[in-house]
């Protein structure tokens, strides 16, 4: 067990690590105003918008805020030791934090991308069996999702809930799940996505209508798994680093996000098409589409102007409107399910199912999490207070991992191709 003296080194130098991060706000440093819509509109898509973010200033000055995580750096080594793994964690951040700086101090610039790939990846980036390309699963998912019709499937949705009424129902269920917590569920006009969670509250788009299965959506997506976590980070005596997510732990944020919604069946053809539509705007931008292409490209899916702006402006905020060079931000929903969907086969079939409860642990990436099973050995990270039912009780997960490790075994095409003879075997 670690000593007291150690426990609140890792409890003050996170502190400071909290504290050095907050004012950096990368979504609000690269957001768009209305005039942009309005220029796009109004040259009906044939000429590219002026951006400038000089008007948009940053909070804070750039050089100071890296030279102040140089020197947390410097602080973390000599506190800690060299090699300490908890030590590695923190530093590592300061490191993305500071290429964040740098990111944010290039907007506009083709440079710009030369961070996010560093921070986020690349739609064209091999998986990690080392020869599947990342945009290879949006391709295929494309056909896939193209394929199925939703009124075969079961029940249609209507959107017929308003934003108001949504607000009022998820309310109720997170007061539920999260128990003696003031979790906070409000109506904003400032967000570009349908729903936004915060550090103890969920924001949802003022005006929109929802249907039921959105509603599902938001309820695991934003509350069990991005408040949880960062409610779960919080609640940590010492690791309270862990209620802040580094660029690096968004992969794995939105990955798990995705797979509770899959779990839980909240994950419906529509929804599944919006985030693999993000990863091919974002290869079609990376490969040298410019922002008006991307934007038809929204609108060839039956997109109105305004959702095809929106959209494309996801994949070009803070970057070059030229093209080659995007915000390769949105890739983290379908990498991150990927990487998260890999992770769950592989631990329960190397029987290391005890590591899965530490992905509510707070914001942490998949490599943290054999360090973090280990610190809570320690007495220094506790078990997550806040977990999805599937995750409480692994028994249910563990069966659909096995079968899952060996239907992947089978190849699909061989099957139908198999079931093809036997029909005109038949036949004859």
């Amino acid at each position: 067990m670690r000593d007291l003296k150690y426990k609140n080194k890792i409890l003050d130098l996170s502190l400071l690590l909290n504290q050095a991060q907050k004012p950096i706000q990368i979504l609000d440093a690269v957001k768009w105003n209305e005039e942009i819509e309005v220029a796009l509109i109004k040259s009906k898509f044939k000429e590219l918008p002026k951006i400038d973010y000089g008007l948009r200033p940053l909070k804070y000055d750039p050089e100071k805020k890296l030279q102040e995580f140089k020197e947390l750096r410097l602080k973390i080594t000599n506190d800690l030791g060299g090699g300490d793994p908890l030590g590695d964690i923190l530093i590592r951040n300061c490191k993305q934090y500071e290429d964040v700086v740098r990111m944010l101090m290039k907007r506009g610039k083709a440079e710009f991308y030369d961070y996010s790939k560093k921070l986020y990846g690349s739609p064209n980036e091999i998986m990690n069996d080392g020869k599947t390309k990342l945009s290879d699963l949006a391709s295929n998912m494309d056909k896939l999702l193209n394929s199925l019709e939703e009124s075969q499937l079961g029940a249609l949705y209507e959107k017929n809930m308003t934003a108001e009424m949504v607000v009022d129902k998820l309310r109720a269920r997170l007061e539920k799940y999260f128990v003696g917590e003031n979790i906070k569920v409000k109506l904003s006009d400032g967000i570009i996505s349908d729903a936004s969670a915060g550090a103890d509250y969920i924001k949802i788009k003022n005006g929109m209508m929802f249907s039921p299965r959105d509603l599902d959506t938001f309820e695991v997506h934003e509350g069990w798994v991005h408040l949880g976590t960062t409610l779960n980070g919080l609640d940590q005596p010492y690791a309270k680093w862990l209620s802040k997510g580094p660029p690096c732990s968004t992969v794995t944020q939105e990955g798990l996000a995705v797979t509770m919604e899959l779990f839980n069946f909240a994950l419906f053809p529509r929804r599944a098409k919006r985030l693999n539509d993000r990863m091919l705007a974002c290869k079609i931008a990376e490969d040298g589409a410019n922002l008006l292409e991307v934007i038809e490209f929204y609108r060839e899916k039956g997109q109105s102007d305004i959702q095809a702006i929106r959209n494309a402006g996801r994949i070009f905020r803070g970057a070059n409107l030229e093209g080659g060079s995007p915000f390769t931000k949105d890739i983290a929903y379908l990498k991150g399910f990927v990487m998260i969907y890999n992770f769950l086969r592989s631990t329960i079939k190397e029987g290391r199912a005890d590591l899965i409860p530490f992905l509510f642990a707070g914001k942490a990436t998949l490599e943290d999490l054999p360090v973090l099973y280990e610190f809570h050995k320690e007495g220094v990270i506790t078990l997550p207070k806040y977990l999805p039912p599937q995750i409480k009780d692994l028994n249910g997960l563990a069966i659909w991992m096995a079968f899952s490790e060996f239907l992947s075994s089978m190849k699909l095409e061989d099957i139908m191709q198999e079931k093809k003879n036997n029909a005109e075997k038949n036949a004859a």
